[in-house]
């Protein structure tokens, strides 16, 4: 059923679209920018760090645990009739990576409470890389929806380890 769904997205498929997905996919990058220029205000230092511990933690549990652990083929490794517009990634598809960053990222700002005009643009921007992910067929949707999940979980694991760790320093 998953292979259908990403076949129903390929016939979405525009010359345009063909150029702005590996973009966005790519754009993954920019969450690494988020924190470090969050890290070179004095106001929002902390929050900044703490965007940095929800994304160490996301790469941990998704990229050296649940990857591993899993071992799911990636569909492009599955079905390769289908013409890719970036390189089949070598690793394991679930989770999505991409996604779990993004919404580590995202959930690392709703929940450091600064900046919440950039919440939204940020969720949508995150959901953007997800599609992109499916778009360019190398994920699953059940992949990118648990990347989407364990994203989430980093941010509020990371936000009860913060509450623990300041209640019991007072």
């Amino acid at each position: 059923m998953e292979l259908q769904i990403l076949n129903v997205i390929q016939t979405l498929r525009t010359p345009l679209l063909d150029q702005i997905m590996p973009l966005i996919s790519n754009g993954i990058v920019l969450w690494i920018l988020l924190p470090l220029l969050l890290m070179m205000h004095k106001k929002t230092r902390k929050a900044g760090l703490f965007i940095l511990i929800v994304m160490g933690i996301d790469v941990l549990l998704c990229n050296v645990i649940m990857k591993l652990l899993f071992h799911r083929i990636r569909p492009c490794d599955v079905n390769t009739m289908i013409p890719l517009l970036v390189s089949c990634p070598t690793d394991y598809s679930f989770p999505s990576g991409h996604t779990a960053f993004s919404f580590a990222a995202v959930s690392g700002l709703w929940f450091s409470n600064v900046y919440k005009q950039w919440r939204i643009p940020t969720l949508i921007f995150a959901c953007l890389i997800a599609f992109s992910r499916l778009y360019l067929y190398v994920h699953y949707p059940s992949d990118v929806l648990i990347g989407a999940f364990v994203g989430i979980f980093c941010g509020w694991l990371a936000l009860q380890l913060k509450m623990r760790y300041i209640h019991e320093k007072e």
